[in-house]
């Protein structure tokens, strides 16, 4: 099944051809230049950026891909969670497109998408990724951070979650306290801090370490973090910016790696799958490996750079396995946005 997937989320306008786990084509036109001066995703102007943009980004999807529309079969489009105002976007143009080439809808859950991610294929490569259920998932991105359950296609059960802030968004909000400026993303140059510094040189709080939940809790720490910059000087933060830096990124990543391992333990599922935009981060993958290799288990992460953030391929390749299931929509034009969808009940249109 040849498959167009449209993702409009949240500030990315994207669009790919899959068929099966293989990525024909992934375009993607990003509108961080739009927000960055705003210091955070603007709503109406992500509405408006991708009302603009999401023609051509179709048209260069299918393009890339050498198809036509003619030779799509099926129509897969992100429907929750995400930004209100942004969804309505894909799924309206989704809608259109589906009604006029007579093609069958496919709803998508954003977060499935990105655990797809982490078992798809180049346009030349069969898969050589054999799915071997069960699999225990790290979702951790600027606005989710999750324990998931994925013991079969399309059947997840979270074991725990945000309880406030999500890791992402405990970046970004750190860079920024550190530079006091608004810097977006705040994650990437925390990162870009963090490498130059020492994670030993203050020693932030790893919250909710000593409780048996596998929920995550952010806020605390971000609290903890302003705290400490106002105990030193602007000369002292200035000279030891990278070192602030990398002891609250180490926070946030020891945090994450506590409550994986207590999952681990709990579960007796040793299968990782990682996957969100924080992934990318080196540091954090570096440490998931070690908690892993000490467990005596394995790890997969998504399977190209162009997969961690968000992208409609990864739709793609959730929509192939939701068809698979027969989960096709059963009337195009009641098929809606849910903001705050979650992985443990799967709307259904």
């Amino acid at each position: 099944m040849t498959i167009l997937a449209i993702d409009t989320s949240c500030d990315e306008t994207a669009v790919a051809v899959t068929k099966a786990r293989r990525i024909i084509s992934n375009e993607l036109f990003s509108q961080i230049e739009t927000h960055r001066k705003w210091g955070g995703v603007v709503p109406n102007l992500a509405k408006r950026a991708h009302e603009e943009r999401i023609d051509g980004v179709v048209e260069s999807a299918l393009k890339k891909a050498k198809k036509s529309m003619e030779n799509i079969d099926a129509i897969a489009v992100t429907y929750g969670p995400g930004l209100a105002i942004a969804l309505g976007v894909g799924i309206t143009k989704a809608q259109e497109l589906a009604k006029k080439y007579k093609k069958k809808l496919i709803p998508v859950n954003h977060m499935e998408g990105h655990i797809y991610s982490c078992f798809a294929q180049d346009e030349h490569e069969q898969p050589t990724k054999d799915f071997e259920f069960p699999y225990l998932v790290l979702l951790v991105s600027g606005g989710h951070t999750e324990l998931v359950l994925f013991t079969d296609h399309i059947t997840y059960e979270i074991l725990g979650q945000k309880l406030d802030d999500a890791a992402g968004e405990a970046l970004d909000k750190g860079a920024r306290l550190i530079l006091e400026n608004d810097i977006y993303p705040g994650g990437p140059m925390l990162e870009k801090m963090a490498r130059g510094g020492s994670a030993t040189y203050i020693d932030f709080p790893r919250p909710m370490s000593h409780s048996s939940e596998l929920n995550f809790s952010f806020s605390g720490l971000k609290t903890s973090l302003l705290y400490a910059l106002k105990k030193i000087s602007k000369e002292e933060r200035e000279a030891h910016k990278n070192d602030i830096a990398a002891s609250y990124q180490e926070a946030v990543f020891d945090s994450l790696c506590i409550k994986l391992k207590q999952a681990i333990v709990k579960t007796g599922v040793k299968k990782l799958l990682v996957a969100g935009g924080v992934a990318a981060n080196q540091t954090l993958r570096d440490k998931i490996k070690n908690l892993v290799e000490k467990q005596k288990g394995s790890v997969l992460f998504p399977t190209f750079k162009s997969l961690y953030g968000d992208n409609a391929a990864m739709i793609g390749i959730a929509g192939y396995f939701r068809s698979e299931k027969g989960l096709f929509a059963k009337n195009i034009e009641t098929v809606d946005r849910v903001p705050r969808a979650s992985l443990d009940d799967l709307e259904v249109f």
